[in-house]
């Protein structure tokens, strides 16, 4: 079941692709036409850290999203700005990692 959090999520964010949202180790892990960008955690999101992440959200607070986390990332709860989002996802995106391939079993 999808919840309104993860679905308002999905709908602010798709204007800058296609947003994949699935479920992983009780919070959900967000994807941009492929990509993973962020989590979702306890109806909040967090956004992975690229140098456009870190520039565009400098007064945005870092958080563990969950206990045992490695990995400090940006809250993000600017979801009417459109042109943020846009100008946002599109540099995280050039600046992510590809997917890595399968391996063949």
């Amino acid at each position: 079941m999808v919840s309104e959090y993860n679905e308002y999520v999905r709908e602010a964010l798709s204007a800058a692709g296609d947003i994949v949202i699935k479920s992983m180790m009780g919070g959900y892990l967000v994807y941009l036409n492929g990509k993973l960008i962020g989590d979702i955690c306890d109806n909040e999101l967090f956004l992975k850290r690229t140098p456009t992440s870190d520039r565009m959200l400098a007064e945005s607070e870092l958080r563990y999203p969950y206990e045992g986390s490695k990995t400090l990332m940006h809250v993000f709860d600017s979801f009417d700005d459109k042109a943020l989002i846009l100008e946002l996802l599109n540099g995280m995106y050039a600046e992510l990692p590809d997917k890595k391939p399968k391996k063949a079993k």
